[in-house]
């Protein structure tokens, strides 16, 4: 096809009748409707596709956080030698455990073994004016204590790590629903100007079984993809094949982008398919990430004071590195960051695997919240931490099985109120007895943070208003500031 009439021609062949009773029957309704809601859509139109400015307008409730980072422990730390101390358990070292907690219970690879209690591994200590008490091998964590917000009462209905990731991030164990991440830019669009609304880095940790993450669990589902998240590598290329070609200069790449682009657009008016708006936007942030994510990624102008405080070496992509970039990220306006730090799965050698772990986040962690709040940044950043289920109170070995009756998260800023304890397991750790909380209600609880009632923030999907939450969740009022 040699001229933009031969590809007029050739996509007018392709109109289907689905786009052109779309096109006829509700083009003058849309347009009308657009020019009340956002009448700057019908001004001059700019080289550039309009940015996305979220589907909640106005907001359900006045925002206490602007942007969402959420360290993920991918694996499933224990409960039980990080954040929730059970001094019962350990004086039940080495004898059978209860039949009246474990009966009738779902457990994952110790089902139908001998039960035995496996007591806490290291000591615990108390932080801060609060008090807490978490284990002695998070000090740094320890003295931003009462920052902090410990939700000990954490339960998930999945037991296997796989839909146990689904479930935390989607709020459904099967795939193929948006992620948190996507819902929130959905909601709320993305304030950055040259980077990805949902960014997701990740890091190799030592000391536990190296788990796969598998790309789907920051995918959009049936929101458009230009709501999925965008995976930054911590070393090497950021973003594969994001470069610019040698020989061609960015001018060149820039009419390049426009005159594709210019072929989606007449392609979209004919077959009405919000995907190639997706494409269009795609084409044009990649170009613009050209640019931008060599800057973000460059951490030499930061001070040597604060690579000290994050204790992290420029492009070692590690968790502290990434923790550091999420700062970054946070600063250019990225409305939600995932970072996920890998092998907390110990099913052997807890022991010696969380004094790893500990060493790998603890002053990263305690760097964020720092860094944050000295930037004024914190009261607006809401931090979770968390994996995707608990270890069990038994032995498996020298180490715990996977576990979802009961398990500890925490959460920081972002209108959380700080220094507080939410919740309780009994008393070997087993089931969260006091204020049981599952999944969608933590959900629920960021939505209302950052202004939206996740019962309003609904998509059509197959018959059904499907929403983050699913049929469920409640906020925890108890955990607001």
């Amino acid at each position: 096809m040699n001229s933009t009439t031969e590809w007029r021609q050739y996509l007018a062949q392709r109109q289907t009748r689905r786009a052109f009773l779309g096109r006829t029957s509700q083009g003058v309704g849309a347009l009308a409707l657009a020019s009340l809601l956002q009448p700057r859509l019908l001004s001059a139109a700019s080289p550039t596709t309009d940015r996305w400015g979220g589907a909640v307008h106005p907001l359900h409730f006045p925002a206490k956080a602007k942007r969402v980072i959420w360290m993920t422990m991918a694996g499933g730390p224990s409960h039980l030698e990080t954040w929730d101390y059970k001094p019962k358990l350990q004086a039940m070292h080495g004898q059978p455990m209860p039949d009246s907690f474990t009966k009738g219970k779902q457990i994952a690879q110790l089902q139908g073994q001998k039960l035995t209690c496996f007591g806490p591994q290291h000591p615990f200590q108390r932080f801060g004016a609060s008090g807490v008490e978490i284990c002695s091998l998070f000090p740094q964590i320890g003295s931003v204590a009462d920052e902090i917000c410990w939700v000990r009462s954490m339960t998930t209905e999945a037991i296997n790590h796989d839909p146990a990731h689904m479930f935390m991030n989607t709020g459904s164990q099967i795939a193929g629903r948006p992620s948190m991440g996507s819902w929130a830019v959905y909601g709320l669009g993305s304030d950055a100007e040259s980077l990805p609304g949902f960014v997701v880095l990740t890091s190799l940790g030592r000391g536990g079984q190296n788990q796969p993450i598998a790309a789907r669990q920051w995918a959009s589902g049936f929101l458009p993809s230009r709501f999925q998240g965008v995976h930054l590598r911590g070393k090497g290329d950021p973003v594969l094949y994001l470069g610019t070609p040698p020989g061609v200069t960015r001018n060149q790449q820039w009419d390049v982008v426009q005159a594709v682009n210019q072929l989606n657009n007449q392609h979209d008016a004919v077959v009405d398919d919000p995907e190639i708006a997706t494409r269009i936007a795609q084409y044009e942030m990649a170009f613009q990430m050209q640019a931008s994510v060599p800057d973000l990624m460059d951490l030499s102008p930061e001070p040597a004071s604060i690579l000290s405080l994050y204790g992290c070496k420029p492009g070692d992509g590690s968790f502290a590195s990434n923790a550091l970039l999420a700062r970054r990220l946070a600063e250019r306006g990225v409305r939600f960051i995932q970072l996920y730090h890998k092998d907390w799965d110990h099913h052997g050698g807890v022991k010696e695997g969380i004094e790893l772990k500990a060493q790998e986040v603890d002053r990263a962690c305690m760097a964020l919240i720092t860094d944050l709040k000295q930037r004024g940044m914190l009261k607006d950043t809401l931090l979770v931490w968390a994996g995707e289920f608990g270890r069990t109170p038994m032995s498996q070995g020298d180490g715990r099985d996977h576990h979802n009756a009961g398990f500890t998260i925490w959460m920081a800023g972002g209108g959380i109120r700080p220094g507080t304890v939410y919740g309780a397991t009994d008393e070997l750790g087993y089931s969260a007895v006091e204020n049981p909380t599952d999944v969608h209600d933590l959900h629920a609880t960021m939505l209302k943070l950052l202004g939206i009632d996740h019962l309003q923030m609904t998509v059509k999907f197959q018959g059904i208003d499907a929403r983050l939450t699913g049929i469920a969740g409640n906020v925890l009022k108890d955990l607001l500031a």
